[in-house]
């Protein structure tokens, strides 16, 4: 794909949307030139000595070349496969090496929900530049904006906004996996799943199950919320709970019944559980269906 930079003029509608995008583009920076060119967008155009800040968020993904990135939270060497994430109000400055020069391609965009995902704890955590590699999930996300954006079909915007978000997805997906990819943990951690859902009902020693796997306890507890989001006991509890509504709106069992054949100890603990991980207990979850 060609270089190429453009401005967008979202609507109030795609503002109401929560995802917009303002901005996006590709440029190949040759060995030796200045940087930011003469010909870096009005609006965008900053000097090395001074930075900037800009008022949305910006991910730059380069694909080839290295270079440097700054802000107050330190510098970071840029690789191919980086990406540079930048948010709104942040001062920073970055440029390719002389040497190598790069390849960039980047969006602007803003919106609340923008500002939700870049609240999460993954994006706060993380530094200013993450190694993706090439990934080729996400160069596509990159050049199916492109497109979208450069047709300006009604519905642009919305549709190019989904592409943010998976792109987002994405990002975060690859850097969770980098901790198990190959590793046997992820195979234990795989059948650990796949053996809650088989026994929902029943009680699971976890210690037990991670001795059996010669993996210990504590590691494999840790390794599972990294992996799901949550420890195996939450993960079996929530299944518990879906299980539960399941067996609350298609079949006629009482909820004692219910609570009994999931092993909840009592039918107080169970709907104390299941109304605070729905918000309903399980008698107005059973009325909603019947009225």
């Amino acid at each position: 794909m060609d270089d190429f930079f453009k401005y967008l003029n979202p609507s109030q509608e795609d503002k109401d949307w929560g995802l917009f995008l303002n901005c996006a583009g590709k440029k190949e920076i040759a060995p030796g030139l200045i940087y930011p060119p003469d010909a870096h967008p009005s609006g965008y155009h900053f000097t090395y000595e001074h930075g900037r800040i800009l008022n949305e968020y910006q991910i730059n993904y380069i694909t080839r070349g290295e270079g440097m990135y700054e802000s107050h939270s330190g510098k970071f060497k840029v690789k191919p496969g980086s990406l540079m994430i930048t948010k709104p109000g942040r001062w920073h400055r970055y440029k390719p090496l002389e040497g190598t020069g790069w390849v960039e391609n980047y969006v602007g965009f803003s919106g609340h929900i923008a500002h939700q995902i870049f609240g999460r704890p993954w994006f706060t955590s993380k530094n200013a530049v993450v190694a993706v590699g090439h990934n080729e999930e996400i160069i596509d996300s990159y050049y199916k904006i492109f497109s979208y954006i450069q047709e300006e079909k009604p519905g642009y915007q919305q549709v190019a906004s989904g592409m943010i978000m998976k792109m987002l997805g994405f990002i975060v997906s690859h850097d969770k996996q980098k901790d198990f990819s190959g590793k046997r943990v992820e195979k234990i951690i795989q059948n650990a799943c796949f053996f809650i859902r088989e026994n929902v009902e029943s009680q699971i020693n976890f210690q037990v199950f991670a001795a059996e796997n010669n993996i210990g306890y504590s590691y494999f507890r840790k390794m599972f919320k990294k992996y799901t989001g949550v420890p195996p006991v939450q993960y079996h509890l929530d299944l518990k709970v879906l299980r539960a509504k399941e067996m609350l709106l298609y079949t006629d069992k009482s909820i004692k019944e219910i609570s009994f054949e999931l092993g909840f100890q009592s039918i107080y603990y169970f709907s104390r559980v299941f109304k605070s991980k729905l918000g309903l207990s399980p008698s107005e979850i059973r009325k909603s269906i019947r009225t």
